[in-house]
């Protein structure tokens, strides 16, 4: 790796110029970064949001895009990396992934929560709003006692990043991801458990 690019990283030498552009005050920078981290975003988003029916859930492109206008509006502050783009990328989805769930789960009232299955890929289905905003204060509360546990969480669940980028992100080891990925779901799943339906 070294300073060479690795093809099919999403033009990551590209992201780092794209970066240092943006910091030095070209305000076009983003738009152009946003081009060639697209296909990355997409893919991220894809997996996010899983196999559903259409219609079912709120669409890849639409969470991209809406990704996209949440990453313009906090341009005014730096990216530092690739690393800080994609944790702002991945912050960004679980707020609308949740705000999403929440206005779905608003139009449909009652019922307890049941529990979430924290596998990527399965979320913004309507039928698991309430669970994705149970999950997402579980979260919160996780975030108290482990910060980087609760950032990994965000990452995986909700920025549908894989294990790669997520150890990218965190700058620790996949292994220590998918250590740490267990032990997230673990604590969660008991903190949902405790939460209990009503």
């Amino acid at each position: 790796m070294g300073a060479e690019e690795s093809p099919g990283a999403s033009g990551e030498g590209e992201v780092t110029r794209l970066l240092a552009a943006h910091r030095a005050g070209d305000r076009d920078a983003v738009n152009r970064l946003f081009s060639v981290i697209y296909t990355e975003l997409h893919d991220a988003a894809h997996r996010q949001l899983g196999r559903g029916r259409p219609g079912d859930t709120l669409g890849t492109t639409a969470l991209v895009n809406e990704c996209y206008l949440k990453l313009v509006a906090s341009a005014q502050r730096s990216f530092e990396d690739r690393r800080h783009f994609l944790a702002v990328a991945a912050k960004a989805m679980r707020q609308i992934v949740v705000d999403y769930a929440r206005r779905s789960t608003a139009l449909k009232r009652g019922g307890g929560v049941a529990a979430a299955s924290l596998d990527p890929g399965q979320v913004a289905q309507p039928d698991r709003g309430e669970e994705i905003v149970a999950l997402d204060e579980a979260v919160n509360r996780l975030a108290e006692i482990d910060e980087r546990l609760a950032r990994l969480v965000e990452c995986r669940f909700f920025g549908g990043l894989s294990v790669e980028e997520t150890a990218e992100v965190l700058e620790i080891s996949p292994r220590t991801v998918k250590r740490d990925w267990r032990k997230a779901r673990a604590l969660l799943f008991d903190a949902m458990r405790d939460q209990g339906p009503g």
